[in-house]
């Protein structure tokens, strides 16, 4: 098989130079792998390199094991898989900046506790569907306006989504939000990046308020997974023809069904396990690939 390392950077931080991408070269060299040739895809911000005969998983070890003390990102493809037509991702800390639950948390003075809860639910040491009911349940009385005033005042698109959304939509892609959070906010999320659907939970609210309960079933990982499958059918495309971009534990089954799953900025589990990963770029590098 044909595969193509894609070098990424944030060229307004450390940009991408010929030199740096010419010793990539070289030490993949010396680990057995040979670079047929090389293609830039924008100046000092993304570059391939072509090899031919290799194994995924092994070519993605040893180029993660070169980049680790590097402020670049490698991501590995077969090429005749490169072509992706469904991008799915997580919202929260991956579409937006924040986690929207912590940041409810604070109109009632617990965002601390509520951050700790969701901290090690991402991690994937806590069940994740207990760990939003437990959530959840300290927000009770908020009142309802306090949604609007949170994404009014607090979410911000990660830097590149808008970016990445565009140059995806403009190649024809189909592309879906599923969170783990709430539908108040993807609605939104959705409008402003572009997102041709959104799925999460829904908060329950009596008399103005929230009732410390979310409408079930809950929305957990296995609910992104038939997200996923679901628009595959529904598309007729393969999970090769997907990209999906999540930062969580509960995004994992998402990110390993797809043929291209991201983990952004991601958690420690999630890197381990995912086939990519995006640590020091934003969102709009991925149009590259």
């Amino acid at each position: 098989m044909d595969f193509v390392v894609t070098l990424l950077a944030d060229s307004k931080k450390m940009p991408l130079t010929e030199a740096f991408m010419q010793s990539m070269v070289l030490s993949l060299a010396s680990q057995d792998v040979v670079v047929q040739k090389t293609a830039w895809l924008s100046e000092n911000t993304a570059c391939d390199l072509f090899i031919q005969h290799y194994t995924p998983h092994t070519l993605n070890a040893v180029s993660q094991q070169i980049l680790a003390d590097q402020p670049y990102d490698g991501i590995v493809q077969e090429v005749s898989k490169r072509s992706k037509k469904l991008l799915i991702s997580d919202m929260d800390s991956t579409m937006i900046t924040v986690e929207c639950i912590d940041e409810l948390a604070d109109f009632v003075g617990k965002k601390a506790e509520v951050s700790r809860i969701t901290e090690r639910a991402m991690n994937g040491e806590l069940n994740f569907e207990e760990a939003l009911t437990e959530r959840v349940a300290l927000l009770a009385g908020l009142p309802e306006e306090a949604l609007q005033e949170c994404y009014d005042e607090r979410v911000k698109m990660m830097p590149g989504a808008k970016e990445l959304l565009e140059s995806f939509k403009e190649k024809g892609g189909h592309t879906v939000l599923v969170s783990g959070g709430f539908t108040f906010f993807t609605s939104r999320v959705r409008a402003n990046l572009g997102f041709d659907a959104d799925y999460a939970n829904i908060l329950e609210v009596a008399d103005g308020k929230l009732t410390g309960k979310v409408a079930l079933p809950i929305l957990g990982k296995e609910a992104k997974l038939n997200t996923l499958k679901e628009y595959c059918k529904k598309l007729d495309i393969s999970t090769d023809e997907v990209l999906a971009i999540g930062d969580g534990a509960n995004d994992l089954p998402m990110l390993m069904a797809a043929g291209l799953g991201i983990a952004y900025h991601a958690k420690p589990v999630v890197r381990a396990q995912a086939n990519a990963q995006l640590n020091h770029c934003d969102l709009s590098v991925l149009k590259w690939l």
